[in-house]
C-alpha cells in the first residue's frame, strides 16, 4: 500500500480510500466532501478513474452528490491483494497550473545560442550532469534538467531510460541486442537502450 508522508499532505486535505464499488475509509479534514463509509463511488470521480485505469490521476471535479468542487489526486494501491484507490481531496485552488508544451528549445553551441523548433529535436540526453538535445545530428546544451523537460514535452516524446528521452517521430525501428534488451534505432543511426524500468511505458506508448 502507498504510504504518504504526513508533511506531504496539506492540513486541509481529506483522505478517502475506495475498493470495489464503494468507499471503505474516509478521514474528513479542511475540505470535506462528507463521504460515508460504504458510499458508492460516483462515475468519473477520481476514485473511479484510478480504479478503471490503474494509474495516478488528478483533476478538478464537481462532486455530483454534494455539489462541491474539489481538486483530487488519486493513487492506485492494493489492500489484501485487491485493487483500491487512495484519494487526497483538496480545494480547487490547489490544482497545479497546466503549462503548455514547449514549442522550441534554445540550445548552446560554443558561444552561440540557437532556438530549435521542438519537432526537429530527435532525442534528449542527460550526460555527466548536463542536458543535451539533438537536431539534425547536431548537439545543443540546455540548462533545463531532463526531469523538468519531461513535464513540458509534447506527447510524441517518450522517456526510455533515466538518461534518454526520444521523439517517437524519429524512431526507425526497435530491436533486441545480444542480451535480449530493447534498443531504439533512430533515423539518423543513433542507437539508444531501453532500460528495464521503462519497457512497460515504451510498449504501452508504441502499442507492441
Amino acid at each position: 500500500m502507498l504510504v504518504l508522508a504526513a508533511n506531504t499532505v496539506p492540513k486541509e486535505a481529506s483522505i478517502a480510500i475506495a475498493a470495489g464499488d464503494q468507499y471503505i475509509y474516509y478521514q474528513a479534514r479542511g475540505h470535506d466532501l462528507h463521504i460515508k463509509k460504504g458510499q458508492k463511488i460516483q462515475p468519473n470521480s477520481i476514485a473511479d478513474l484510478v480504479l478503471q485505469n490503474g494509474c495516478r490521476t488528478e483533476a478538478v471535479l464537481m462532486d455530483t452528490l454534494f455539489q462541491v468542487p474539489y481538486y483530487g489526486i488519486g493513487y492506485p494501491i492494493e489492500i489484501n491483494g485487491e485493487k483500491a484507490a487512495l484519494v487526497v481531496i483538496l480545494p480547487p485552488h490547489h490544482a497545479v497550473p497546466i503549462t503548455s508544451p514547449y514549442k522550441f528549445l534554445t540550445g548552446k553551441q560554443e558561444d552561440e545560442w540557437k532556438p530549435i523548433p521542438i519537432e526537429k529535436v530527435s532525442h534528449i540526453e542527460s550526460l555527466q550532469k548536463k542536458t543535451w538535445f539533438y537536431a539534425n545530428k547536431e548537439p545543443y546544451k540546455t540548462s533545463i534538467p531532463l526531469k523538468d523537460l519531461q513535464l513540458r514535452l509534447p506527447d510524441n516524446f517518450i522517456r526510455i531510460h533515466r538518461s534518454y528521452i526520444i521523439n517517437i517521430s524519429y524512431i526507425d525501428r526497435i530491436v533486441r541486442d545480444f542480451s535480449s534488451n530493447l534498443l531504439v534505432q533512430l533515423l539518423d543511426g543513433t542507437e539508444l537502450p531501453v532500460s528495464q524500468s521503462y519497457i512497460t511505458d515504451v510498449r504501452s506508448a508504441l502499442g507492441f
